[in-house]
């Protein structure tokens, strides 16, 4: 019990990791994510429920990847944090939604929708972590408006 409630105070789930062996988690995690979603693409035309799987697998994997820099707990209290809360939301239920587009419904639009709200989701959630980011993006659409 003392494991875990240390784990808890230190945001991590393996505390003894080192600052090189967090990196490398980040870097190989984000890696697979990268290459789960590259790899997805070729598919969307072939096989559309490997394509839904492989390019939200990939998600899943780049965002565990700041887990390892950041511990899972702190990763989740930042994700819902008032400021990403709706935009984390978004990002999970679109990664849900184009599971159940590709492996039930078998619908290639509502996938290419709903895989389309996942990238806009986590460009927003990830412009939320650079100062003023969001606000330089809004007032950029609206002087295009």
């Amino acid at each position: 019990m003392e494991a875990l409630t240390g784990a808890i105070e230190n945001n991590s789930v393996c505390p003894s990791l080192s600052w090189t062996q967090r990196l490398w988690g980040f870097v190989i995690c984000f890696a697979l994510g990268f290459v789960c979603s590259f790899i997805g693409t070729f598919f969307i035309t072939i096989n559309l429920a490997l394509f839904a799987v492989l390019y939200t697998l990939g998600n899943v994997f780049s965002l565990a990847s700041t887990g390892f820099l950041v511990g899972p707990i702190r990763q989740l209290k930042s994700m819902f944090d008032p400021t990403r809360m709706i935009t984390t939301i978004v990002f999970l239920a679109a990664m849900a939604l184009t599971l159940t587009a590709a492996l039930w419904w078998q619908n290639v639009g509502l996938v290419i929708l709903f895989v389309i709200i996942q990238w806009l989701a986590l460009i927003w959630y990830s412009l939320s972590y650079i100062p003023y980011a969001r606000t330089l993006v809004t007032n950029c659409a609206k002087g295009l408006v």
